[in-house]
Formats: structure tokens, sequence, C-alpha cells
């Protein structure tokens, strides 16, 4: 049970400094996993201590996997090979991880044994069929409550490789899919209507599984082998959005995020912000383990409305709440079209920030997969998150350029994505409380 937490926001002036952000949720992931499925003995540096990626290790201990923590920030996984992972009776509580939830749906279809994933509530309400019809047609068997969590994945299945074409974008079920791969005969394709993050294949790479892939696409066979490599998790572009668009907004303010993950399938909102006006340079660039990283320096700049590219969609899926947070501090008007994904995130994303942001005083018309936002001034209210992590971030940098205090309701939950959030945010110049 996740007590309720409650924010409040309010302007404070100028923001300053360095702020280091927590390591990429979706590299974090995925190195617990391809770590346990592999030979030999994994190093991941920059890990995220979130509760998300945390679920995601229980889960692969309950399984048979050892992982050690010898820092903060730190583990050590002690691979079991491809086939090493042990069976158990206990539900395997994904908590409100969705990527932890649909990826182990992929890397357990190909196992002997049943398991059954649960989630919160929140993670209860989230759509699987995306996941599970596809995985079916690769010869899993894996029963929902009418597509939604507890999901039961039988075991004993013959997986055969399929060439499936996604209907909606989505780099969590292309990822379902290579992992039963894995498992599977034959080749296994996935092609996409838009390219999305690439993670999975530069990591199956980085562990050695011979992969092909390119924007849009990605191939592998099965019956290989995964050897343990160290893994240097970039600082995760998602958490780094809210800095970008903070310093943004306020009058004087520069931010330096360092070592940020640049995969160009991760920073639209970047592209997006540099549309509207802003300041954001890029210095420093380098590769870690097969992923671009950069130090990002914003300063603020006078925004403006812009129709936003649906090119950039969907390789800035999860930053539209503070997208719209910009549009609503910016001058003039921001079209949002193509983004019906939002509808079934953590929460109606659209449908939370609308409401929101009219609390605020901001006018905003909801469209099926988007939205058109009328920036100007953002007023003092209160607005309630309904437990998405980044809808509570998104308001506490709205609360920096109110007119009022903004008080943000339901807020636990961004211990998922972003632990010490507050702390670093008030650190570089932010009131939140």
């Amino acid at each position: 049970m996740v007590t309720r937490l409650d924010w409040t926001s309010q302007p404070g002036g100028a923001l300053h400094g360095s702020v280091r952000v927590p390591g990429d949720k979706s590299v974090s992931h995925r190195s617990l996993m391809l770590g346990a499925l592999a030979d030999g003995t994994s190093r991941i540096r920059g890990f995220l201590e979130g509760e998300d990626t945390r679920a995601t290790a229980a889960v692969l201990q309950q399984l048979g996997v050892r992982i050690d923590t010898p820092a903060d920030g730190e583990r050590v996984v002690h691979g079991v090979g491809l086939h090493g992972l042990r069976g158990t009776t206990q539900q395997l509580d994904c908590g409100n991880a969705g990527t932890g939830m649909r990826l182990l749906a992929g890397l357990l279809a190909g196992q002997a044994f049943d398991s059954m994933l649960v989630g919160d509530e929140s993670l209860s309400k989230r759509p699987m069929r995306r996941v599970t019809d596809p995985l079916a047609l690769m010869g899993a068997r894996i029963d929902t409550q009418d597509g939604l969590p507890p999901l039961v994945v039988r075991g004993g299945q013959v997986l055969h490789g399929i060439s499936y074409t996604l209907p909606v974008a989505s780099a969590q079920v292309k990822s379902a899919l290579l992992l039963a791969g894995l498992y599977a005969d034959g080749e296994t394709e996935v092609i996409e209507p838009h390219p999305t993050r690439d993670y999975t294949e530069r990591m199956l790479a980085a562990f050695g599984w011979p992969i092909d892939f390119a924007p849009g696409r990605a191939k592998l066979t099965g019956r290989h082998a995964l050897h343990a490599t160290d893994v240097d998790v970039p600082a995760d572009f998602s958490s780094a959005a809210f800095f970008l668009v903070a310093a943004s907004i306020v009058p004087g303010s520069e931010l330096r995020l360092p070592a940020v993950g640049l995969n160009p399938r991760r920073t639209g909102l970047l592209h997006a912000l540099r549309l509207m006006g802003a300041d954001i340079r890029i210095e420093n660039e380098r590769e870690s383990g097969g992923e671009p990283v950069g130090d990002l320096l914003v300063r603020h700049a006078p925004l403006h409305g812009i129709e936003l590219p649906e090119a950039l969609v969907p390789d800035m899926i999860d930053e539209f709440p503070v997208l719209f947070v910009a549009a609503a501090a910016a001058k003039g008007r921001t079209v949002v079209r193509g983004a019906a994904e939002l509808r079934v995130k953590e929460s109606d994303r659209i449908a939370t920030m609308a409401r929101g942001l009219r609390a605020l005083g901001v006018a905003i018309e909801e469209a099926p997969d988007g939205a058109t936002i009328d920036g100007g001034a953002i007023g003092g209210g209160s607005i309630d998150s309904h437990g998405d992590h980044r809808i509570a971030m998104s308001f506490a940098v709205a609360g920096l350029v109110a007119s009022g205090m903004v008080h943000i309701g339901d807020c636990a939950n961004v211990a998922t994505s972003f632990p010490r959030f507050l702390e670093l945010a008030n650190g570089c110049g932010f009131r939140l409380a």
C-alpha cells in the first residue's frame, strides 16, 4: 500500500547548477534481464534505484538469479544462462513497471515452467493484448483478464520465429518479441510503422547475440548464447526532460545535465523544444555501452508555440506531459497530433494533463490523439496527478512560472522512476514541498 503524498510548487527564481539525473530506466531493466540470461557475471553501474527497476530485479531473483548490490546504483548479476531460470509458484510482482511486465512476458514465454505476472492497481489497468497477441502467433500461451494483467504465462511451449509488423509503434512490444525470439526456432523479425527506441537491439549486440537492426526493423535467430558484459547506464533523458523545460521557461536560468543518454529514438523532446526556441547545447558527446551520451547545457529562452511534427511523436512519448507544460508557458498555440498512445500510459495522459492545465487557467482543447494548447499565463490551483509520476513532476515544473501556488495531489509514484526528485529539484532552485 503506497502512502498518499501531495506536493506544492511555487516560483522561486532562476535555476542554476549541475543536476545528475538518475540512470536510464529502460537500460536498467534490460541490463538486468540480459545479465540474468547471460553466461558469466555482469556488472551494472549507474543503475536506476527506482521501484520499477527494483521490482524487475526482485522477479529475476525469485527465478533463481543471484543479484548483488555492492553500492547504491550498482548491481552485479550472476547470469544463469539462457535456460537456467527456475520456476516458482509465487506470483511475480512487477509493481508499476509496464516495461518490466511486457518484456518479462516475452522472456518467460520460452521457459519450461508456468509463471504469473502481477502488478499494482495502475499496472493492472494497462492493456497487454498488444504483447500477448503477437506472442501467441509465435506459439506462446499467455492468459489475461480480458486483455489486462495478471498474465499467466504457460511454460513448455515450442516457439517459432515470425515476421511481425507492429500495428502501433512500441519499443516494449518489439522488445518482448525479440526476447521470445531468443528461444524460438528460426528467425524473428519485427517491423515498425515508425522507428522506436533500440535499447534492446543495442544491448543484445553488446551481450554478443547476433542481431541485425536498423531504424524501423530488427531481426534475430534463436538458439545462440548471451555473454556477460559490464554496462554503464547513461542518465535518463526522460528524467532530464523536466529540467530542460524548467530551465527553458524560468528567466535567468542555466543548468548543466551531465552524461545524459542521447539515443536518437529517445530525444524527440530535444528537437521539439529547439523548434519552440529553446537554447539547449550538447557538449562532450561520446559513446557508453553502445549508447550515445552527452552533457546538456540549457539556458532560459522565450518559447513560442509550434505544430509538433508527427515524426517526432514516437521519439518523445514519455515526455508529452512536460511538453504540455512548455506549451502552456510558451507564446502562441501548440498543436499535438498522432499521440493516441498517451491514452493508455500510467494514466490517460492527454485527459489528465488537460484537466490539470485547465485548473491552472490554461486554454487546452483535447483531441483523440493529442491536444491544442494556447500558451500564456499559468495560474495557481490544485490538480490531481492520478498517481502518474510524469504528470506529478510536470506540474512541479509548471509551478515555477505560475502566478500562485500549485497543489499537486497523489505524487508517491514519483519514486518509481525518479527517486530523489525533490532533493535534486530544490537543490537547483525549485520551491517544492
